[in-house]
């Protein structure tokens, strides 16, 4: 799991340093793998730990032999931090999102489709897988991550307020529903997780699709300033109809995935 997990960053890598507008995309580039692999670390380690604690990766024997039937200490919460920290900067969750922004600004349309569609939902996939071993963790402190994650949503959406650039729009959008999402998967209960998963299909679906029309904007007027990009109604009005029915998708208005979850 761990291999496969980490192998999905280098055809990203790739598309960003090859093929990325600016010069600003090395940097970019950089950021985003070192951000992601160096935070991925402490799972490695806690891999290694528990093979050697159970002599098993076997998810369904891990689920069975519940860390928290054995013994609650320290320790464990140490331990699932780290388990959990790898994918919450995946995903990304405020405080943990600095990575995103850049890398989006920088990747061509194909990496940002990539990276809002797939990428993101590694870290929410991940959580899934891990969730049902730590549950009892979850269960004793899910009060103050939803806290943690409910004012990160909101800081995160205060700060699309002050956006120019649609990218880093858009960017900063994923940040705040990516955090709805695991909010609704530490509420602990089997609603909330089924509607946490189908938010995160849901956001899939439309993050990609602004991305591409925000390309689109971009090809045509050679900026994606909002401030530059008025009156495209009348330039692009088919375009309009897509630009609405995919931002009221990502606003949760009905018939969308997003309303359901």
């Amino acid at each position: 799991f761990y291999l496969f997990f980490e192998s999905v960053l280098i055809p990203t890598f790739m598309l960003i340093m090859g093929w990325g507008y600016q010069p600003e995309r090395l940097r970019a580039s950089i950021y985003f793998i070192f951000y992601t692999i160096f935070a991925s670390l402490p799972l490695l380690v806690s891999i290694f730990l528990l093979s050697k604690v159970k002599m098993s990766l076997n998810y369904s024997y891990l689920e069975l032999y519940n860390l928290f039937y054995v013994n609650f200490s320290w320790v464990i919460m140490i331990w699932f931090f780290f388990f959990t920290f790898a994918f919450l900067v995946k995903m990304p969750v405020y405080f943990f999102h600095l990575w995103l922004p850049k890398a989006h600004v920088e990747a061509p349309i194909s990496g940002s489709m990539i990276l809002a569609g797939v990428l993101l939902k590694l870290g929410g996939y991940g959580f899934y897988r891990v969730f049902f071993v730590f549950k009892m963790f979850i269960y004793v402190f899910n009060s103050f991550y939803v806290m943690f994650i409910i004012y990160g949503s909101i800081m995160a959406s205060l700060i699309c307020m002050m956006q120019v650039d649609l990218k880093s729009l858009i960017a900063y959008s994923s940040v705040a529903h990516m955090g709805l999402m695991i909010g609704s998967v530490y509420v602990f209960n089997l609603i909330s997780i089924n509607g946490g998963f189908i938010i995160m299909i849901g956001h899939g679906l439309c993050s990609s699709g602004l991305f591409c029309l925000a390309n689109i904007v971009y090809e045509r007027i050679s900026s994606r300033s909002i401030m530059l990009n008025k009156g495209l109604i009348n330039l692009m009005p088919s375009l309009s109809i897509w630009w609405f029915l995919l931002m009221i998708c990502n606003i949760s208005s009905p018939p969308s995935m997003n309303l359901l979850g």
